[in-house]
């Protein structure tokens, strides 16, 4: 996991809103230690942003100036996919966080117990500062690659991205689009053989892998990680590390089983069945 990159600050944003607003920020500064907080942001230049402004028919607006970061939802995906870096991500003083589906309104997961509203379709955005692909189950993950219009859109996008992403088997989809021709990239480790010698991909056993302007994340969770490591990219690391802290994203499991690389046959197949019996 190495860093090619420079980090790039967006400078100082603005709190907008009414009174009550302010009041409520207040609030909730008093309750999170927001003395200590806000004394950090100003050293840093950097204060919390406001509401968004209204998207427009192409771009959604960020607040403040700072990046717009599009997440895409369709169907079957799993739902910490986006919802782990949408945390981390809304978090960056100025940005914009936009859930996008191929139309509005809810999106199941690959559970089909939870929905996440799509605010934006795919027809209504062809410009973000980031792009975040999610996985799915086979059954998602398989309809997304094989749906023309949204690898369209996807590749599309990508062409004014900083920075296009994705998470678990979203490389697949990301690789289904094209984006990986030559590249290295991580994936789902029940998926790295396809990626490898179906996609034709270069598959790397890490966290996290970025080649070029494209981040891949390893399964679910590491979504969390590496939308810090993006965090940092995007504002700076000292900004990163506030998030991490901000979210007490420091785990400690209560069980050493969460590497394939270490696991039993026994324990794979449990874990595939585990995941194939919870998903419609």
């Amino acid at each position: 996991m190495t860093d090619h990159g420079n980090a790039t600050n967006h400078g100082k944003t603005t709190i907008h809103g009414n009174a009550a607003q302010r009041a409520n920020t207040t609030n909730r500064r008093t309750l999170l230690g927001g003395a200590v907080a806000a004394s950090v942001l100003a050293g840093s230049g950097l204060a919390a942003a406001g509401p968004a402004a209204a998207a427009g028919p192409a771009r959604p607006a960020g607040a403040g100036g700072g990046p717009v970061i599009g997440i895409l939802l369709y169907d079957g995906y799993s739902l910490l996919d986006p919802t782990g870096p949408a945390e981390v991500l809304s978090r960056l003083p100025g940005a914009s966080v936009v859930m996008i589906g191929k139309r509005r309104g809810q999106v199941r997961t690959d559970t089909g117990d939870v929905a996440i509203v799509a605010d934006r379709a795919t027809h209504e955005v062809d410009r973000l500062d980031v792009l975040l692909v999610p996985g799915a189950g086979e059954r998602g993950t398989t309809g997304a690659m094989e749906d023309p219009a949204l690898l369209s859109w996807i590749r599309r996008v990508h062409g004014g991205t900083r920075w296009t992403t994705s998470v678990c088997t979203g490389s697949l989809i990301l690789a289904a689009a094209g984006l990986l021709r030559g590249r290295a990239a991580t994936t789902h480790w029940a998926s790295a053989e396809y990626l490898e010698t179906t996609l034709g991909v270069e598959y790397r056993a890490e966290r996290w892998v970025r080649d070029g302007r494209i981040i891949t994340a390893a399964g679910v969770s590491a979504g969390i990680d590496m939308s810090l490591y993006l965090a940092a990219r995007l504002a700076g690391e000292e900004v990163g590390k506030g998030i991490q802290l901000a979210v007490e994203y420091d785990p400690a499991p209560p069980f050493d089983a969460g590497d394939a690389a270490r696991a039993t046959p026994e324990q794979k197949e449990l874990a595939l069945d585990l995941l194939a019996r919870s998903q419609v």
